[in-house]
């Protein structure tokens, strides 16, 4: 077995675990899984966040957590249509626990003020939920052991419109290595779970603080979003 492909056993592993479901070897064939010990759809979505948050920081051995402050789960309304996901936490965030709150965050909260949107209209989070360090992109590792978590996340806000914003976001939930400046603009109907959002990538602000030239680009993206939450409306 080769190490990518073992890695991706040890996470769904470590995912089931931090479930609490159990995984029986036998010989029936059926209840393989204890359902009783999922994530209950009977729980609030509050409830369900909260204990997202826990199975979140029940992580071991990962470097991340380990050099972080703090975890950094979400910001914004939980009962938003849409939902923005970037790439990881920065030092700023690192220190109070939320996601955006840096120089790249201000941007951000610019470019949602452009449509008619602000933080208590939106959900907010990452790919990974700790900081990773000297603010490095997080390792395709980091990024597969983060993924079941970040899927149940989506599940559980369901948003209608799903935002990217960078290609370290692009690529966890689409994959296949693509390049944002080629997938922006777009939007892409994709299956996540029990959820079927409308998705489209966009520029990362950090990236269009250091390529402000590509704002205009973003500008576009931002006019498709308002367009289709019109079309959805909302």
């Amino acid at each position: 077995m080769n190490k990518k492909v073992n890695q991706k056993v040890l996470s769904l592993i470590e995912y089931y675990n931090l479930l609490n479901i159990d995984l029986l070897i036998n010989n029936s064939p059926i209840n393989r899984f204890d359902n009783n010990k999922k994530l209950s759809n009977s729980l609030g979505k509050s409830q369900q966040l909260e204990e997202l948050k826990k199975m979140i920081g029940s992580i071991k051995n990962c470097e991340l957590k380990n050099s972080a402050n703090k975890m950094v789960f979400s910001d914004g309304n939980i009962n938003s249509k849409i939902m923005f996901i970037g790439e990881g936490p920065g030092a700023q965030e690192d220190q109070e626990g939320l996601p955006f709150v840096g120089r790249a965050g201000k941007l951000l909260d610019k470019m949602l003020e452009s449509i008619n949107l602000n933080r208590k209209k939106v959900y907010i989070s990452n790919v990974v939920n700790y900081r990773p360090p000297k603010n490095r992109r997080p390792t395709d590792q980091e990024i597969e052991r983060y993924y079941p978590f970040l899927k149940l996340h989506i599940e559980i806000i369901n948003p209608k419109i799903l935002v990217l914003l960078g290609s370290t976001a692009l690529n966890a939930i689409i994959g296949n290595e693509k390049v944002i400046s080629k997938a922006r603009g777009k939007w892409i109907k994709k299956q996540i779970g029990n959820c079927h959002p409308y998705i489209i990538a966009s520029f990362h602000p950090a990236f269009l603080m250091r390529q402000p030239d590509q704002k205009k680009l973003a500008w576009i993206d931002l006019k498709l979003i308002r367009e289709k939450m019109k079309q959805l409306n909302f």
